[in-house]
């Protein structure tokens, strides 16, 4: 059986609350060491704050329900010759 069997089936031997502690542990590890999902989860949130803070950049008056109708078409260009 792998590390990771092993792991598993103790982990799912365990209260629920037990569990979440595991998990917890586990969170803190990959932080430590800047590993697995929770770096991941970092990743992700560092990008939703530079999107949050470009957003208010963009000022009051920027209109934030425009759609295909207000676009437009394309027109045609001229060739090149």
């Amino acid at each position: 059986m792998s590390i990771t069997q092993t792991l598993q089936a103790h982990i799912q031997a365990l209260p629920a609350v037990f569990q979440s502690e595991v998990l917890d542990f586990v969170e803190y590890l990959e932080k430590k060491y800047g590993i697995g999902l929770a770096e991941k989860k970092a990743d992700n949130a560092q990008t939703d704050a530079f999107i949050a803070r470009m957003a208010h950049s963009l000022g009051d008056d920027f209109p934030d329900d425009v759609n295909d109708l207000d676009l437009g078409e394309d027109s045609a260009k001229d060739a090149i010759e």
